[in-house]
């Protein structure tokens, strides 16, 4: 959580740190993805696919949840501050957020307990591949937010 700012530009420094903070998460989180995306284990010391399965659903949900219930939420406020209106911007990109929030639930439901065999790894794959696409698109969308909410202010806090 972010301490309260006293003034725009304090609030600027506080939000880009955070930023910072959760886009090494994204890293972490495709990282992860490319390790399961691979979908065997090639050698018996490799790490099982359900426990890397695993470690993609906690940091998914993470990342998810991070980006609804407090980066998003510092990005209004920090546009709020600086008397933008940004709310078109927010109307036009959270909803479609949203749907690979819905994905990305849907998937850590499916898979973040699952013990897969060899059946499930067709099912898996196909899973994987439609999550890989959608949170690309989550990424662009969210990398608008940041440019639009919060990186236009730079100049400002210099």
């Amino acid at each position: 959580m972010l301490t309260e700012a006293k003034s725009p530009t304090e609030q600027w420094g506080n939000v880009d740190r955070l930023i910072t903070r959760w886009l090494k998460e994204r890293q972490e989180l495709i990282l992860l993805y490319c390790k399961v995306d691979g979908l065997r284990e090639f050698r018996e010391q490799d790490t099982p696919i359900h426990v890397r399965v695993h470690a993609l659903c906690e940091v998914l949900i993470d990342y998810v949840s991070a980006g609804h219930f407090e980066v998003y939420q510092h990005l209004m406020k920090e546009a709020e501050q600086f008397q933008d209106d940004y709310q078109a911007t927010i109307d036009r990109i959270l909803p479609l957020i949203q749907l690979s929030t819905e994905l990305a639930l849907d998937f850590n439901d499916r898979y973040s307990d699952a013990e897969l065999e060899a059946e499930d790894m067709d099912r898996l794959s196909k899973d994987l591949n439609k999550l890989g696409m959608k949170m690309v698109e989550r990424f662009d969308l969210e990398d608008q937010l940041i440019e639009n909410l919060h990186t236009c202010h730079a100049d400002m806090v210099a």
